[in-house]
């Protein structure tokens, strides 16, 4: 998809040195307790069939994104995406995963997977409402204990399928503004915090409290059927279709 901004170049990265700077810009993003993916694994995976790249302005790193090879050829996993604290509000996100997309659907790759945290409203906001992704599974804990920007609570992770053919993705890829499937039956919502940071740092019990709630009602709708399809970024709640016959 072609996102012009003027003098702003996405690529992959190339050689050791562009792969140290990235370890460094990751402990700029999730902080220096965060350990990040270092460079020889990101240059062997890189050899191996994944993604690993850049969004770069007057030569600097301004977002990063990591993919890697799956036990299916057709999907990746994607690992890691971050944007500089100090260039978001561009749409380097998003233009990263539109790259993405068009990398993987010209080596065969159509289905695109990661985990985000569910509470983070502005992940929400690009991983559902922005690129079409969708999810139904919720994982507890994923990652244990975790420092940074993601320690204190508990590392709960919700896993985003990002079918990279699908119409509502085309649509998006497309600038076209798209809603929940016509054929979804039953809907429901799940609000989330609209500043989990800030939460955190003012009440850590509150926090705690709404990941607790979130995964109740998350897990609860999964059981019956349900599906994140949409996220309200207004209303800051995801949206959840049931297809018509599913079993409740």
């Amino acid at each position: 998809m072609n996102m012009p901004n003027a003098g702003l170049v996405l690529r992959e990265l190339s050689g050791v040195a562009e792969l140290k700077h990235a370890e460094w810009f990751q402990k700029e993003v999730w902080g220096k307790d965060d350990p990040p993916d270092n460079s020889d694994l990101m240059l062997a995976i890189q050899h191996e069939g994944g993604l690993v790249a850049g969004a770069f302005k007057d030569g600097r790193m301004l977002g990063f994104l990591f993919g890697f090879p799956t036990s299916q050829p057709h999907i990746q996993h994607s690992h890691r995406l971050a944007v500089h604290p100090d260039s978001r509000g561009m749409g380097l996100g998003a233009k990263l995963k539109w790259f993405q997309r068009d990398w993987c659907l010209a080596r065969g790759i159509t289905l695109v997977r990661w985990t985000f945290d569910p509470l983070r409203r502005i992940n929400a906001g690009l991983n559902i409402a922005r690129l079409g992704g969708s999810a139904s599974a919720y994982y507890q804990d994923y990652y244990g204990e975790m420092v940074g920007i993601n320690a204190g609570i508990p590392s709960d992770r919700l896993l985003v399928d990002w079918h990279l053919t699908a119409p509502r993705v085309e649509a998006l890829a497309k600038g076209q503004a798209t809603a929940i499937a016509d054929g979804a039956g039953e809907t429901l919502t799940v609000e989330v915090p609209k500043d989990l940071d800030r939460l955190r740092a003012a009440d850590l019990d509150a926090a705690i409290s709404e990941r607790l709630r979130v995964r109740e009602e998350m897990t609860s709708a999964f059981s019956q059927g349900y599906k994140v399809e949409g996220f309200d970024t207004e209303a800051c709640c995801y949206l959840l279709a049931k297809a018509d016959g599913a079993a409740s």
